[in-house]
């Protein structure tokens, strides 16, 4: 009934919203004459922001991923705003991927994995019934080795992510912070990281995925139709 019980994902809006849009501003917009280096840096800035904060508060639910997302626009924004050194953008691009694969493999350590909350959950798979089968077959135990190896397999998609965008970003963006050619590094940024990083990493969690569904069809012989949660 309430638009805040289910959130289904919007990745062309998300990309538009939260990419096209704001990589525009900073490349056509920054000039002296426009909106200028601050102006076009928080115009750009407020459509992520407010997308993420809009997505927050109509679906009621913490996303420590949309959180971390939030945080990285705000750092981007101080960063800019405040004339600091390059070097802290280029940590900040690399600290945010590097801090979600540290904590999926702290979490190991947990009552709570953020494996399952990644892939392994309800609202991806039939986690119930792939449960009852592994205690039929006895798997247990197996398959919670695998998934300990998924997980590192997760974090190492982050470290990749981390590593790459502190490259990008160091061979990318060379112009002062507060200058409109700032910006249009920044913009620049961007849209080179989603074909060079995003995509990559989509593709190596997609190889995880399948990974996990090879492992589980192998211990408990169900179907990939029987494992993806009814939608």
């Amino acid at each position: 009934m309430s638009s805040t019980s289910t959130h289904k994902p919007r990745p062309l809006v998300d990309l538009i919203v939260s990419i096209a849009i704001p990589a525009f501003i900073l490349m056509k917009l920054s000039g002296e004459d426009q909106l200028g280096a601050s102006g076009g840096l928080i115009l750009a800035l407020s459509f992520p922001l407010g997308w993420g904060i809009f997505e927050l508060i109509k679906y009621k639910k913490f996303n420590f991923i949309a959180l971390l997302g939030l945080a990285n626009v705000l750092l981007t924004g101080g960063i800019g705003l405040l004339e600091l050194d390059l070097k802290w953008l280029a940590i900040k691009e690399a600290a945010i991927p590097a801090i979600i694969g540290t904590a999926v493999v702290l979490s190991t350590f947990t009552s709570k994995p953020l494996i399952k909350a990644i892939i392994f959950n309800p609202a991806v798979m039939d986690v119930d019934k792939i449960n009852d089968r592994l205690k039929q077959n006895n798997c247990v135990a197996a398959f919670e080795q695998r998934l300990m190896k998924a997980t590192y397999l997760v974090g190492g998609s982050f470290a990749f992510s981390a590593v790459m965008n502190y490259v990008l970003a160091k061979w990318i963006v060379t112009s002062p912070t507060g200058t409109p050619e700032f910006n249009e590094q920044l913009g620049q940024l961007s849209l080179y990281s989603y074909p060079m990083i995003a995509v990559p990493s989509m593709l190596m969690m997609m190889g995880i995925f399948y990974y996990l569904w090879r492992t589980i069809h192998d211990l408990t012989g169900l179907k990939l139709e029987e494992v993806l949660a009814n939608q």
